[in-house]
């Protein structure tokens, strides 16, 4: 279901370029120096969102990879504690299984399975940023 999603960005995405590049065109053939800043400003804002929406989908790409692979070798985290019922972590177990991937994951660091299981309970905690940096270096090792 969520590739149909995907595919129905991606075919969205190019209706917004076209779209995007005849607008900016008209814009410019009008001449004023308003109509000419507009178009070039799409011109230039078109392209910067494609790359931003294919690069957010390639790391969702990534990241269900190799979550499945993961998932098959039955190496997920396990669920240890109680979740919240927005379904995180409690922040008085969050940081000490934390603490336990980043050694695991430090320990072993050319092994994507240890930094993609610290990504998972990064995001389990709650902390976005740092899942998404772990769940991207672990893409990167699996890659290399």
């Amino acid at each position: 279901m969520s590739r149909i999603g995907v595919g129905l960005m991606a075919a969205a995405l190019l209706v917004y370029l076209a779209v995007a590049v005849w607008l900016a065109v008209m814009f410019i053939s009008v001449g004023t120096p308003v109509s000419i800043g507009m178009g070039i400003t799409l011109l230039v804002l078109a392209p910067l969102g494609a790359w931003a929406l294919v690069r957010e989908m390639l790391f969702g790409f990534g990241a269900d990879r190799l979550g499945r692979i993961l998932d098959a070798e039955g190496g997920m985290p396990p669920v240890e504690t109680e979740l919240t019922p927005s379904g995180r972590l409690a922040r008085a177990d969050a940081d000490p299984l934390i603490a336990r991937y980043t050694e695991a994951a430090a320990a072993a660091p050319s092994d994507w399975r240890a930094r993609y299981r610290l990504g998972v309970v990064q995001d389990a905690a709650g902390r976005r940023k740092n899942a998404r940096a772990s769940i991207r270096e672990a893409i990167r090792l699996f890659r290399a």
